[in-house]
């Protein structure tokens, strides 16, 4: 039988994939963590699946719950917060599956930081402007980050930088992205985003720590920084070269 992972979006049930949704349907065992998953997520599940809350489970609890499964003969639905392809230990669970001879599958979902760019109607490359997008994280009580990804190593591109799993460290961040971005740069913050909880807050580097703290948040947040959050007004701002009028259009 199949490990699926497959990726939950944002957190809103109707923002799954068809496939991840038929999926969910249709396993016999679903494994998801409590703490990052809206709970109306699992009302794609059919009446009697075994559901597991991961939140307090280490790797190797996980492993052995989708290995029991598979020589029972189940499929089992593992669901990542937002797309598998990030931050979500793929690679550590696939590792330990291929190791026990079980088959899995990725489902890829709607990643956080799009469900808060949808959120702020904002589009992250905008012509002649920036045209890079960076996701990446800080480090507080988690793995190391490489040396070549310091932070003020990658502000120094002034691409619109998305930043994971680093609410709690805003203030220190803020400063540190500052020497390169402007104090005046515009950031907002999306908090549980596609959800009925959704909390926006908008500010620049020079005031949306105190925003931040102000709200109290301390998890599931995604930071937006960058000049592409602020544009939309500015009527010099260049357009697509795609849609321009003046690019030359085959007729049919």
């Amino acid at each position: 039988m199949t490990v699926h992972f497959v990726g939950s979006g944002p957190g809103a049930a109707d923002l799954l994939t068809l496939r991840a949704v038929n999926l969910l349907r249709q396993a016999p065992v679903v494994l998801y963590a409590g703490t990052y998953l809206d709970a109306e997520i699992l009302s794609h599940c059919a009446e009697g699946t075994e559901l597991v809350d991961t939140q307090h489970l280490d790797l190797d609890r996980i492993t052995e719950h989708l290995v029991d499964a598979h020589h029972r003969g189940l499929d089992v639905v593992r669901l990542c917060s937002g797309d598998p392809s990030l931050y979500s230990a793929l690679t550590e669970q696939t590792r330990r599956l291929d190791a026990e001879g079980v088959p899995w599958d990725v489902t890829p979902g709607v990643p956080a930081y799009a469900a808060a760019a949808a959120t702020l109607g904002a589009e992250l490359t905008v012509p002649e402007l920036v045209q890079t997008v960076v996701l990446t994280r800080t480090r507080a009580r988690s793995t190391a980050m490489p040396d070549t990804e310091a932070l003020a190593r990658v502000a120094g591109l002034e691409a619109s930088l998305v930043l994971h799993l680093a609410i709690t460290r805003i203030r220190t961040l803020a400063q540190e992205l500052t020497g390169s971005y402007g104090s005046d740069c515009p950031v907002a913050v999306v908090a549980f985003a596609s959800r009925p909880n959704q909390l926006v807050l908008r500010g620049t580097l020079a005031d949306i720590a105190g925003r931040v703290e102000t709200a109290g948040l301390k998890h599931t947040a995604v930071i937006l920084v960058g000049r592409a959050l602020g544009v939309r007004d500015e009527p010099e701002i260049a357009c697509s070269h795609l849609y321009d009028p003046a690019r030359e259009r085959n007729n049919p």
